[in-house]
């Protein structure tokens, strides 16, 4: 019974890991992009929202700094694991 119970927390905890590990490539890829490439300039400016654009940094650079630490986190968990 207790090694059913280990293995479904075995279990529990690699969904968690893959989950953390999608949720930090994804949001990286996307803050890079948006980061590095005039995505949300030429977005903004269509909209009219143009005057936010000094404003991206203070949001995009921090939010690149977590996305990376989250995925390295998350592979750092894995390694553990295996």
């Amino acid at each position: 019974m207790l090694g059913i119970q280990l293995n479904r927390r075995h279990e529990i905890n690699a969904m968690k890991d893959a989950t953390l590990l999608k949720t930090g490539i994804i949001g990286t890829v996307i803050t890079a992009i948006c980061c590095f490439t005039p995505v949300l300039v030429v977005l903004l400016g269509v909209v009219g929202l143009s005057a936010w654009l000094g404003w991206l940094d203070y949001i995009l650079f921090p939010a690149l700094a977590i996305f990376i630490a989250m995925t390295a986190y998350a592979v750092w968990r894995r390694r553990l694991a295996a």
